[in-house]
């Protein structure tokens, strides 16, 4: 039995509520939003939750359900999409609406309910909708507004509620209180959390399971996720089993080999192998200005290049493709549950059509696919991982190829390179680097004026990224000292000849994602 079903209409942050009940200690599946209503049924679920999604409920190809499910007698949580879409199917009203609301938006509590039971009358949530339901069913409660739209959470017949927000994302206040005023107050449901002893007992078991006796092949970055992933597998499996493979694509950071080799040691594995394929990298990715076209090449390149390498290895046939992917690469991909989940950007490790292909031949082991960012760093210090490794900022698989926007030479990953390391050295001598989710600097591929001892010259802009997050879910940018990154513009400015101009992006997300491609 689930506790909780969660129907997946195809957004984004759909299993960050599954999370977030993980989180308060419940049980949770998430199924698609075209499941039938034995389906769900059958699950003897305690409470339902209907999710977001990228569509609007009025369009042709949005997502529907049987009717028959609003009327299962369980409560029923909607979510943004999943409030509208129970609305309209039971007699109300959702329209476009003038005034769009992404973000931070404050919301008012208009009469009590259970679901607000012990939360303050106003607070901030977090929006992302360009809809607003202008009429509600019969026999229903307005029981919270927003500035711009009058219903921002609502309760009903067939035990209903919904709410416009996303109570899931970790910037709306007061977000995992609602969630568990709905699982234990108005579902009655008892808390069982699990610990992270728990949790890498299952990983583990799960590790031996699909790989028994075969060597496994680990392609490490030396960030975050694939450094938790290696000590899970080293300490799963025995060290003659588990190789790392570690390839400088030349799109690291400055000096990234040499830390990531020196990391790799201090992990005591028994097999590393580096492999230096800078000049493949630039001459496959000469004059590709696309994003996802780059994001495609370098993944393709990055599979290639490690079946050379591993003929090479003589670990034959039979060896297993292990990664670090987390569950929010997999979302941004397109990859969760059901057929509705748009594509946000194409992880290298998710959607390369060589990826893909181990995947469906079973020959790629995940052990972190059902994590979060902020869950992999708890299991990696739960595994004994330094906090050097654990709390450095993540960096994206294809690297400075998706933070040089347009198309990648050498002069200007040579330029970006050096950008990047000033602004992190400037974090960490400023205390500011652990504060911070993810910090990184782009270039754009724009040369605009400036002046330099006189004289007039025109030299690429840098943009400077700062972003915090819990889970990388949600991001906001990062609130700087107005002096500090106006000195931190100024050193990258007088210590970079090619860089005339340096500005700082405040966008959140969403709108927006973290990274710029």
């Amino acid at each position: 039995m689930s506790e909780f079903v969660i129907l997946d209409f195809g957004s984004q942050s759909t299993h960050l509520i599954r999370r977030r009940l993980q989180d308060l200690g419940f049980s949770a599946e998430v199924i698609p939003s075209s499941s039938a209503l034995d389906e769900v049924a059958a699950k003897r679920p305690a409470g339902i939750i209907f999710s977001g999604s990228p569509n609007s409920v009025y369009d042709d190809q949005a997502q529907r359900l049987s009717a028959d499910i609003l009327k299962l007698d369980v409560p029923k949580l909607g979510i943004c999409y999943g409030f509208q879409r129970m609305v309209q199917d039971s007699g109300g009203r959702v329209e476009p609406c003038a005034v769009r609301e992404f973000g931070e938006c404050a919301v008012s509590l208009v009469a009590e309910d259970p679901l607000f039971q012990s939360i303050e009358k106003e607070f901030t949530t977090w929006m992302s909708h360009g809809d607003s339901i202008t009429a509600l069913p019969d026999d229903c409660t307005l029981i919270a507004a927003s500035e711009n739209h009058p219903a921002a959470a609502y309760m009903g017949k067939y035990r209903f509620w919904g709410v416009q927000f996303h109570p899931e994302l970790s910037h709306c206040n007061h977000g995992i209180d609602i969630l568990r005023n709905f699982a234990q107050v108005i579902c009655a449901q008892q808390s069982s959390l699990k610990s992270l002893a728990e949790t890498f007992e299952h990983i583990k078991e799960d590790i031996r399971k699909k790989t028994q006796n075969r060597p496994v092949l680990l392609l490490i970055s030396g960030g975050v996720d694939s450094s938790v992933a290696a000590a899970a597998l080293l300490k799963s499996l025995s060290e003659d089993q588990v190789h790392l493979l570690y390839l400088d694509t030349g799109l690291m950071r400055r000096n990234e080999t040499k830390e990531i080799e020196s990391i790799l040691r201090s992990l005591a594995a028994k097999h590393v192998h580096i492999v230096y394929a800078r000049q493949e990298y630039l001459s496959a990715l000469a004059n590709i200005a696309d994003p996802e076209e780059k994001r495609k090449i370098i993944g393709d390149l990055f599979v290639k290049i490690t079946q050379r390498e591993v003929e090479k290895l003589g670990l034959g046939d039979n060896f297993l493709l292990a990664q670090g992917t987390l569950y929010t690469d997999l979302i941004e991909s397109g990859k969760g549950t059901g057929k509705h989940a748009h594509v946000i950007k194409s992880h290298h490790n998710v959607n390369s059509p060589l990826i893909t292909q181990k995947r469906e031949q079973g020959q790629l082991i995940e052990p972190l696919r059902d994590l979060y960012k902020d869950q992999a760093r708890a299991l990696g210090k739960y595994l004994g991982l330094p906090d050097s490794i654990i709390y450095r900022h993540p960096f994206p698989g294809p690297g400075l190829g998706i933070r040089v926007l347009g198309a990648v030479d050498k002069e200007k990953i040579d330029i970006l390179q050096r950008a990047d390391a000033i602004y992190l050295e400037e974090l960490r001598k400023r205390d500011l680097y652990d504060k911070i989710w993810q910090a990184f600097a782009v270039l754009i591929p724009v040369k605009s004026v400036g002046v330099a001892g006189d004289v007039r010259r025109y030299g690429y802009i840098i943009a400077l990224r700062a972003v915090s997050s819990d889970d990388g879910m949600s991001a906001e940018a990062f609130n700087f000292n107005l002096r500090d990154i106006k000195e931190i513009a100024a050193r990258i400015t007088n210590e970079i000849a090619e860089v005339s101009r340096v500005v700082y992006d405040i966008s959140s997300k969403p709108p927006a994602t973290v990274e710029w491609e």
